[in-house]
C-alpha cells in the first residue's frame, strides 16, 4: 500500500439517513474509509447494507447527512453543484449494474458523449474512444447500437466509456450482475488489467467470488464497516501454506 499522503479518497464519520414520513433509514453510520492511489478495493456485504449509497457519495452523486469526504484533497462540502458535475466527469468513470448505455447512440458515440462535455476538440475525442474501444475489444464494434449487444459487450462498451474520460478513479457498482458467470468472469478480468496498468478501482459486490478479485475488500454491515482485510495478503499465505503442503 502506498503512503497515507496518496490518499485519493478520505472518508470521516460518514453518516447518510433517508427520511421519509413514515421511517428513518440509517443507511450508513459512522464510516471511516481511505483509497490510496493505485489500489484495488472492493466493498462487500448483503443487500441494504450501504455498499451502493457508499459508492454514490464517492462519486459525488449523493451527499452525506454528515461527515466529511474528500475526493484529490478537495472537500466535497465545499462543492458547487456545477464544481460535482466537473469533477465527475473529469475525476471519476463510473460502471454500472445496468450499464447506462443511450439506447438511440451508436458505440462511438455512448463512449465519446462525456467527453463533449468537456469541450475537447474532436480529433482528441476521436483518439481516446478509439483507444478505449480497442483497450476492451470492442472497436470492432463501434458503429452498433446496444441492442445489437450481448450484455458482455455492453458491459465492455460501459467500461470504455468511463475509461475515455482517463479518471482518477474508476467506481463500479455490481459490473457482473446483470451478467451470467463467464461474461461476469470476463469483466472482472479486464478490470484486474487495467488495475495492473496502474488504475485505481472501488467495486461494489455482493459477490464473494469477484471481491475476492480486488487486493483489498471492505466489509459493510448495517452500515458500518465491519471488516477491513488486505485480500491480497490472505491470497499469497493461502498458496503458500498450499504449495508448503505439496512439497
Amino acid at each position: 500500500m502506498t503512503d497515507s499522503n496518496d490518499a485519493l479518497i478520505k472518508i470521516e464519520d460518514l453518516h447518510k439517513v433517508f427520511v421519509t414520513e413514515e421511517v428513518e433509514t440509517h443507511a450508513l453510520s459512522g464510516v471511516h474509509l481511505k483509497i490510496q492511489k493505485g489500489e484495488y478495493v472492493s466493498i462487500a456485504g448483503p443487500s441494504g447494507c450501504g455498499k451502493s449509497t457508499l459508492l454514490s457519495i464517492m462519486g459525488l452523486l449523493d451527499s452525506p447527512t454528515k461527515g466529511n469526504y474528500w475526493l484529490n484533497d478537495a472537500p466535497a462540502s465545499e462543492l458547487t453543484a456545477s464544481q460535482r458535475a466537473r469533477i465527475r466527469n473529469r475525476e471519476v468513470g463510473f460502471i454500472f449494474q445496468s450499464f447506462n448505455l443511450i439506447g438511440d447512440l451508436t458505440v462511438y458515440e455512448n463512449v465519446e458523449l462525456p467527453l463533449t462535455y468537456r469541450k475537447m476538440p474532436k480529433a482528441e475525442r476521436q483518439e481516446r474512444v478509439h483507444n478505449s474501444l480497442e483497450r476492451v475489444a470492442m472497436a470492432h464494434r463501434m458503429k452498433h447500437y446496444p441492442s445489437q449487444l450481448s450484455g458482455g459487450q455492453q458491459q465492455r462498451v460501459a467500461v470504455a466509456r468511463a475509461l475515455a474520460g482517463t479518471p482518477s478513479i474508476l467506481l463500479a457498482d455490481e459490473p457482473t450482475g446483470n451478467l451470467d458467470s463467464a461474461n461476469g468472469k470476463a469483466v472482472m478480468d479486464l478490470l484486474a488489467e487495467l488495475h495492473n496498468e496502474g488504475a485505481t478501482i472501488c467495486m461494489v459486490t455482493h459477490d464473494e467470488r469477484y471481491a475476492h478479485y480486488a487486493h483489498r475488500t471492505v466489509h459493510l454491515f448495517d452500515g458500518r464497516i465491519v471488516d477491513d482485510e488486505n485480500t491480497f495478503e490472505k491470497q499469497n499465505d493461502v498458496l503458500s501454506k498450499a504449495n508448503s503442503k505439496a512439497e
